[in-house]
């Protein structure tokens, strides 16, 4: 059986640039691979079919030879296989698939940046209101100060022996070439002669490590802060990781948070609500009088403008919400029993007709009082 035509089999014209035979393998290398189509013979055939199309036409020697000759003229030179090179720029297509075939030839592992670490630390209401600083204890891998990171006591190494050197060990698996990293060396390529008697030949010690936090005004629970390079050194000379900080603030036993507003609940007598008169607040730093009108309802609130938590950001504050309520009295004395039954004498029975008086449309919030004094 005569074999096709290498361009009728990318789908390309014969004139076609580098970029446009790429194009054409990569999509089909892609549609035809094994493992989009378990079990699919036609799909491995096309597949092996592609790739034997792209390793001629893709070598401009190879392609002269054949735009000459035809098969002949290239006759033996031929792929075997798969060629992974193509999806060197695109591996993560199958979730990992350059390392699986080992793309770009053979790859050793460099320097590995170190890990970032996370503190979660409690700090007090009062502490987010007005920032603080703290010093936290960080345990972390710090290099190896006795080796310099090398894991070497003498920094000698040899040739790794399970891959000689490449970092990778090669294997078949079907009609593709697998490559894995080496687990003798951690794809180095190298192994330590004689390992670092601190360290056993890590490069890295763990140390407790203590650093100074500034903690900002204003920053809520769940908030964060970034430390940059207080993380976990990283091997090879490569740079540190961060360290992240996670606030959580207690909760506070007047005041309540919502975003950067305050909220409160204050709690008046019955001759303040309706005569009116001032009251003082807390707040988060000194004090402030705020002006009862007369005839104030239960529950009015109250809103006093930069009484609330700082912005973290360091422009502005939030806003107090000052919520009234009526101060029951537990007890009370003779006398004050004596006035409260008085004043009730004053006021007039509460009408259920169709029309009331105007001075009867009042009723319901003295028989509100009454229930509240007994």
């Amino acid at each position: 059986m005569s074999k096709r035509d290498f361009y009728e089999i990318l789908g390309i014209p014969r004139t076609a640039d580098e970029q446009q035979i790429k194009s054409a393998y990569r999509k089909l290398a892609l549609d035809n691979h094994p493992d989009r189509n378990p079990g699919d013979k036609q799909a491995e055939e096309r597949f092996k079919e592609a790739a034997e199309a792209y390793s001629i036409l893709a070598d401009q020697e190879k392609r002269n030879r054949y735009d000459q000759f035809g098969h002949a003229g290239v006759s033996g030179t031929g792929s075997q296989g798969f060629d992974p090179t193509i999806f060197s720029d695109f591996g993560d297509i199958f979730g990992g698939l350059g390392d699986l075939f080992g793309f770009g030839g053979n790859r050793r592992s460099g320097p590995v940046r170190g890990s970032d670490l996370r503190y979660d630390l409690t700090i007090s209401f009062q502490e987010s209101a007005t920032g603080s600083e703290t010093v936290l204890q960080i345990p972390r891998n710090e290099t190896c100060e006795s080796c310099n990171g090398s894991g070497s006591a003498d920094r000698s190494t040899s040739t790794c022996p399970q891959c000689q050197g490449r970092g990778q060990v090669h294997y078949q698996q079907g009609f593709l070439t697998v490559a894995r990293t080496c687990s003798a060396c951690g794809g180095r390529g190298q192994v330590i002669t004689k390992p670092c008697g601190k360290c056993r030949g890590q490069g890295r010690n763990e140390r407790d490590r203590k650093i100074t936090v500034k903690i900002p005004a204003g920053i809520a629970s769940g908030q964060r802060l970034r430390l940059q390079g207080e993380g976990e050194h990283g091997s090879k000379g490569a740079p540190p990781g961060d360290l992240y900080v996670v606030i959580q603030v207690k909760d506070h036993p007047f005041f309540h948070r919502e975003e950067d507003d305050l909220w409160c609940e204050v709690s008046v007598t019955y001759p303040t609500l309706i005569l009116g008169g001032k009251i003082s607040i807390p707040t988060l730093g000194d004090s402030e009088i705020i002006n009862i009108p007369k005839s104030t309802k239960p529950s009015s609130q109250f809103r006093l403008r930069g009484k609330g938590m700082p912005h973290v950001s360091g422009h502005g504050r939030g806003d107090l919400f000052v919520s009234i309520k009526v101060e029951v009295p537990k007890s009370l004395s003779k006398e004050q029993m004596t006035l409260i039954k008085e004043l009730d004498k004053t006021m007039p029975e509460r009408s259920f007709g169709p029309t009331e008086h105007s001075e009867q449309a009042e009723r319901p919030f003295f028989d509100r009082v009454r229930n509240i004094f007994g």
